[in-house]
């Protein structure tokens, strides 16, 4: 049914049919027969799929990247077409718009969106309440967190720990987004120092609680080999239980020129597969932590090489967008056991 949806999809503004559409699979679900209906259009499920990592059991290991769920208010509805795990986010201790519309670019000769969204969410205020209505026990709900742009990188940690706390009762994993291309500066907090710090702080306040909640760190596609020793060096030297590679590349290498007239903003989709699982694979070498491939899985050959690089999970996103609900199924088939 997508793909005959898909041609007048892309003839609208990317945010606002995201919205659209959202809206009407969140209409579909609230249906008497809603859940029932898409578990049978896009449901796939076996034994054989189940994953138990990060003391955690996944029905299956195909999950939702952040972005996609701002704010934690269509996990049922998501979880119904067939997502072992959703990642919302990123999320930040007060609500910002994000920056300037347009924001959302799709590039489809390259198979890929561009985007500036800036961390535009409600806060993690609204995000708790969403999280509370949640029906689906099964669904593995992970929360992308990150700070506020107004908030300097020298009081960056507070605003962690923040959501962290928040949170901490309502997702089942934490992921510590410093690796965001559209926050000024945020990147500089993937820098052993304060990176370290952060780590150290959500792990003090982790201690504190009676549950164990895994935090996992996203990083840059973008990182030098000297970057990377230094993630790989904190990922086994710290309570850090896990790795998200990877976010946005601002590498315009591999897109056609129509990106350099849409301004600033980080690609995703086919472009980043090749440097981001270049990068999983060399933090493979080195970590035997988990490690989530997310970057450029759009088909079963690219899930498989993810796979095969060292991924021990995987999320999805534009691929997600160009394929729609059946890249799921075909997903969880190819890497049936």
């Amino acid at each position: 049914m997508y793909k005959f949806l898909k041609p007048i999809l892309f003839l609208f503004d990317p945010e606002r049919v995201h919205h659209k559409v959202t809206g009407l699979l969140q209409i579909i679900y609230n249906l008497p027969f809603g859940p029932s209906l898409l578990r049978s259009l896009y449901g796939f499920e076996h034994p054989g799929l189940e994953k138990n990592l990060l003391g955690l059991h996944f029905k299956n290991p195909v999950g939702l990247a952040a972005g996609f769920d701002k704010n934690g208010a269509w996990i049922d509805a998501l979880a119904c077409l067939g997502f072992g795990f959703v990642e919302v986010g990123t999320v930040t201790p007060r609500p910002q718009e994000g920056n300037p519309k347009p924001r959302l670019f799709r590039l489809i000769q390259d198979r890929a969106i561009l985007n500036r969204m800036g961390f535009n969410n409600d806060g993690v205020a609204a995000m708790v309440e969403n999280l509370k209505k949640v029906k689906n026990k099964d669904i593995i709900i992970g929360g992308n967190i990150g700070k506020n742009k107004n908030t300097d990188n020298e009081n960056a940690i507070h605003d962690y720990v923040i959501c962290f706390e928040k949170l901490y009762e309502y997702v089942h994993y934490f992921v510590i987004n410093v690796s965001s291309p559209n926050t000024p500066g945020l990147r500089e907090l993937q820098e052993k120092e304060p990176l370290t710090a952060i780590i150290n702080e959500l792990v003090t306040v982790r201690d504190r609680q009676t549950v164990y909640k895994p935090i996992l760190l996203k990083i840059a596609p973008d990182l030098t080999h000297s970057q990377l020793d230094d993630i790989i060096d904190i990922t086994n030297h710290t309570a850090l239980d896990g790795l998200v590679c990877t976010n946005t590349t601002l590498d315009r290498d591999k897109v056609s020129a129509e990106a350099e007239t849409l301004g600033a903003g980080g690609i995703s989709g086919a472009p980043v597969f090749e440097k981001s699982t270049e990068v999983l694979s060399y933090l493979r070498n080195s970590t035997t932590k988990p490690i989530i491939g997310v970057g450029g899985i759009d088909s079963a050959e690219t899930a498989k090489e993810k796979v095969k690089a060292g991924a021990d999970l995987l999320q999805v996103y534009t691929g997600f967008i160009y394929e729609g609900p059946d890249l799921l199924k075909k997903l969880k088939k190819a890497l049936f056991p």
